[in-house]
């Protein structure tokens, strides 16, 4: 038997809640203060509701987040230079991350929520792998750097760097450097540029 298609009105209250939730966590200071009682309220629809589509309040941040990060993931994945294939790494890495770290700034809130929601660690929410596999991949096309483990010998390991590289544009840091510390979105650009230079300069 096929698959039944979702009910039009499923559709429609999948789209509402995700925009009741866009416009919270946009506007609250902490994504914390953020709900699922006051989606559904905003949203229009009962908590069961909530729970039946997404599964719990992970399950809904994720399915925004991945609404949000669906352009710029295409335009990586597919798009044309600097941010998609065909560029020099030299020059795609630089775009990648600059392109990420705007991301997280026009969506501090709901990228602090996501980051949090992995075990308590970035690093263990879905996003975080498939961004560091893209910048380990555009970092091995680089001269002078290596996969690592034994046979690395003086070369930079590129698994590391991905690393340290994807950490300056972590959350949490964006939001204390933007948030607290009152860094404008040029600084923050230009700094990160100069980071990302001075990586692939000492190789």
């Amino acid at each position: 038997m096929p698959e039944r298609k979702p009910r039009k009105d499923a559709a429609r209250n999948r789209a509402a809640v995700l925009a009741a939730a866009d416009d919270l966590f946009a506007n609250r200071d902490s994504a914390e203060e953020v709900t699922m009682a006051d989606i559904a309220a905003a949203a229009g629809v009962g908590k069961g509701t909530l729970f039946r589509a997404f599964g719990d309040r992970v399950g809904l941040i994720r399915a925004l987040y991945q609404a949000r990060l669906e352009p710029l993931a295409e335009a990586v994945e597919s798009g044309p230079p600097p941010l998609g294939p065909g560029a020099p790494p030299r020059r795609r890495l630089p775009a990648v991350l600059d392109a990420l770290l705007c991301f997280k700034l026009d969506n501090r809130q709901l990228a602090l929520a996501l980051e949090g929601a992995g075990s308590g660690s970035p690093y263990q929410a879905g996003h975080y792998e498939q961004w560091h596999t893209l910048l380990r991949t555009v970092l091995k096309g680089v001269p002078g750097f290596t996969d690592g483990g034994s046979d690395a010998g003086s070369g930079a390991d590129a698994d590391f760097a991905a690393h340290a590289l994807l950490a300056a544009t972590r959350a949490d840091l964006v939001e204390h450097l933007a948030g607290q510390e009152g860094a404008t979105r040029e600084e923050l650009r230009a700094q990160l540029a100069v980071f990302a230079a001075r990586v692939l300069g000492g190789v």
